[in-house]
This record gives C-alpha cells, structure tokens and sequence, in this order.
C-alpha cells in the first residue's frame, strides 16, 4: 500500500517503513504523529484520489529526529560593480518513519497532529502584540494632545512667477 501525502507545501509519496525528510514540524524524537493531508491513496483494491484530500485517511509517522541540513552557500554578484555578498543557510527538517497507512474508516491510534512550526510561533506573538497594543495606543493619544497644542504654523507658499513683458516686433527696413 502507498499514500501521497502533502506536508509543508509538499508533497511525498511514502509506504510502511519508508524514511523520508520534511519541513520541520512540532515535536520531540520519539513521538508519533498524524498526517490528515492525504492526496491518493494506492493499494490491492486500486487508487483512491481525494479531491482535493481523501476524507478519513490518515498516514501516522513516527519522528525520528529534528536536525538541520546541509549549510547553503548563497551567494550574489554583480559584474563590473564591486559587489560581491555571501551568507549561508541551514533549513531545520524533521525525519519521519512511515508506521502505517489508514484508510478511510479505519481506527485511527492516539497521536499528535503535525503542525507546522510557523504557526506555533505566529500564537506565540500575537498575545505579546495584542498586550503592546494599548499601551503604544495610550501614548499616541497623549502625544496628540501636546502636538495640537504647539502645532507650528503652516508653510508659506512661494511667490507666483511674474511673466516677462513681451518686446515689440523689429521693424523692417526700406531698403
């Protein structure tokens, strides 16, 4: 049986007992987790496609470890202008191990959800924004009332431009 799956933007085509490498998710090495993101499903009694997932399907993976990749040397330049940058880059991944493959209806064991990092740490910032928010409100409010009070006068406006008198027409000579 095989399953195409779809995990941080991506999507594998993975079996029982197959390793693969996604985006980093949630989750400490051990730890078992359910994947609901199943695009088709393949197996003795043929392929079932999900439009756009196949309802009740899941894939559970064990997590193996969270590590990060190769470093990536990311460089730009620019010819003939002196430019030169380099940085590198090392993407964090987690490595799963396939367990099993659930089929619509079939008993789905107690795990966690993948979830992708980024949204854990989009909730974490929001508190902290939603509590800085009234706080820079009240001071905006404060400032208003000094800045109306010693408001500067208005810029004056330049001289409109005088137009050249025109000189009359050159006489012509009786020659």
């Amino acid at each position: 049986m095989f399953a195409v799956i779809q995990t941080g933007g991506k999507q594998y085509t993975v079996a029982p007992g197959d390793e693969i490498s996604v985006e980093k998710l949630e989750g400490k090495a051990g730890d078992n987790i359910v994947i609901e993101h199943v695009l088709m499903l393949g197996g003795d009694k043929g392929v079932t496609v999900g439009a756009p997932h196949v309802e009740g399907a899941s894939v559970v993976a064990e997590l193996v470890e969270n590590a990060r990749d190769k470093k990536i040397i990311v460089f730009k330049k620019r010819r003939r202008q002196n430019y030169r940058r380099k940085a590198g880059h090392r993407q964090w991944f987690s490595k799963l191990r396939i367990s099993e493959i659930l089929e619509p209806g079939a008993k789905k064991p107690a795990a966690k959800k993948a979830a992708p990092a980024k949204k854990a740490d989009d909730a974490d910032a929001k508190p902290a924004a939603k509590k800085a928010a009234p706080k820079k409100a009240a001071t905006k409010k404060a400032a208003s009332t000094t800045k109306s009070a010693a408001k500067k006068p208005a810029a004056k406006k330049a001289a409109p431009k005088k137009t050249a008198a025109k000189k009359p027409a050159a006489k012509k000579s009786e020659d």
